[in-house]
């Protein structure tokens, strides 16, 4: 276990992070209205080779449809998360006693606007946020909300094909103003949206779209990039709105950060590397930070024949609304090479990569690469020369709860290690990062494989994967570790 404490600046933002739908539960109380993740099924009798074949898969019609006509909670695990919509005055406060500065979660779109195209929003979901933020400062924490975290209210899928249809800028952007008009100065940090380049590689999550409603892999691939078209001008409005409405307002970009090292010093390796990390990373940020299609998606889309519906007024809206700073999962890194079949591959955060032999796995085949961290810190501060906040970092792990706790020096030594980067990218490299949100800061279910047995928390859950247990919650030794070395930065 780490021995000593990361260096930290005093008002660095150290702080924990969940998602509605997977901490809520409470799925339709008080007027909410169903949304995607909802729909998403899990049987806690399957073994590991069934879980994994499923991790994170986009949802069929056959699902889809089964979903939508069931009532239940037994296998649609984010219908009950961990009962936070009850629980969050006593959660919030063993968060705040552990001296963590900010806590980052999203808005359950349905609780606001249960079919998400009403005129006139939900006064109880309203109510429940403002609550709920309240109850953040009064313990002395900023709050971080993520305005769409994937989740979106299914009547949005039914009448307009979700992000593909463009009348969902205006739905998204009534939430948003709704928000800034009711809640705007109970937030610090404003996200827009979750890991925006969900959109490409899991489109079910990240623009509510369904493979099979698609004749061939072109179509599908058109109709997310186009979806996705839609979510950056989204993105830009809600900025512009926000700044107008809340002067002073901080609003930030996000992707899931896919750290790719070349395999090998052959040419063609390196530009491979090269190449991928523009697609799956710097395409999306470079829109929102810089405010255009930069030229190497251009080249993309016309190898792949994809053709974006935009406008004049679309150009101009990216180009003067670009975010204040920038912000990433990070979970793992991956290599990338023109000879695939000689590397093995490994599991990772929404997508899977080769393997890298100088590194150690989680459980679930994550890689460990805290070096990593510093790397993609340093890369992404030269290209843009904006602020970074590590919204999303942490390790799923099997934990046990022994005389009602849970030794999980693992995570410590996980966690200290990527703060220990975080600090040469800021005292030795010069790079302004934030802060830095632990990713399932209280044990919550796992969005890629819908498991509870995934932990990542610094407080221990008693509910198993089929959602049994007490519900009751347990301090880990992760939390006096996390309460120690807060500890430290008030020294």
């Amino acid at each position: 276990m780490q021995s000593s404490y990361p260096k930290l600046p005093e008002n660095f933002l150290l702080g924990g992070a969940i998602s509605s739908s997977q901490a809520e539960g409470a799925f339709d109380a008080d007027g909410r209205g169903l949304e995607t993740q909802d729909l998403r099924f899990f049987d806690a009798k399957w073994d590991r080779s069934t879980r994994d074949q499923h991790r994170n898969l986009n949802i069929n019609l056959s699902e889809y449809q089964q979903a939508l006509n069931s009532t239940k909670t037994e296998n649609y695990p984010l219908r009950r998360g961990i009962d936070f919509y009850h629980q969050y005055p006593d959660d919030i406060k063993l968060l705040a006693a552990s001296g963590l500065k900010i806590f980052r979660t999203s808005i359950s779109w349905g609780r606001i606007y249960p079919n998400g195209d009403e005129l006139e929003p939900n006064q109880a979901g309203l109510d429940y946020y403002r609550k709920l933020f309240e109850t953040c400062h009064k313990y002395g924490m900023q709050v971080f909300v993520t305005i769409l975290h994937y989740s979106v209210p299914v009547h949005l899928v039914e009448a307009y094909n979700g992000w593909q249809c463009r009348k969902m800028i205006d739905f998204y952007v009534k939430l948003a103003k709704t928000l800034f008009e009711q809640l705007g100065e109970l937030v610090d940090y404003w996200l827009p949206f979750n890991e925006i380049n969900a959109s490409r590689f899991n489109p079910y999550n990240g623009v509510a779209i369904i493979r099979d409603n698609f004749k061939n892999e072109h179509d599908y691939l058109q109709a997310s990039f186009q979806a996705l078209h839609h979510q950056f001008v989204a993105n830009a409005r809600v900025i512009q709105l926000g700044h107008e409405l809340l002067p002073g307002s901080k609003f930030g970009g996000m992707i899931a950060r896919f750290t790719t090292y070349p395999a090998t010093c052959k040419p063609a390796d390196i530009f491979k590397a090269y190449t991928d990390e523009n697609i799956k990373n710097y395409f999306y940020t470079d829109v929102e930070a810089r405010g255009y299609y930069p030229t190497y998606i251009q080249k993309y889309f016309k190898q792949q024949q994809i053709s974006i519906q935009t406008t004049p007024e679309d150009t101009k809206l990216l180009k003067e609304n670009t975010v204040d700073f920038l912000s990433f999962s990070y979970y793992m890194s991956m290599i990338d090479t023109v000879d695939q079949e000689k590397y093995h591959s490994t599991s990772g955060n929404l997508v899977s990569g080769l393997k890298n032999p100088y590194l150690k796995t989680s459980e679930w085949g994550w890689q460990i690469d805290p070096e990593g961290l510093r790397t993609s810190l340093n890369s992404m501060y030269d290209r843009y020369q904006l602020p970074l906040f590590i919204a999303e970092n942490g390790i799923g792990a099997r934990d046990t709860l022994h005389n009602n706790t849970v030794e999980d020096d693992y995570r410590i030594d996980y966690i200290a290690a990527h703060l220990n980067e975080i600090s040469k990218a800021i005292f030795e490299d010069g790079v302004p990062v934030i802060g830095y949100t632990l990713w399932g800061v209280i044990d919550i279910v796992s969005c890629g494989t819908l498991e509870m047995s995934k932990r990542y928390g610094i407080i221990y859950v008693d509910l198993d994967d089929a959602g049994h247990g007490t519900g009751k919650r347990y301090l880990k030794k992760s939390y006096y570790w996390i309460q120690q070395l807060l500890g430290t930065l008030k020294e």
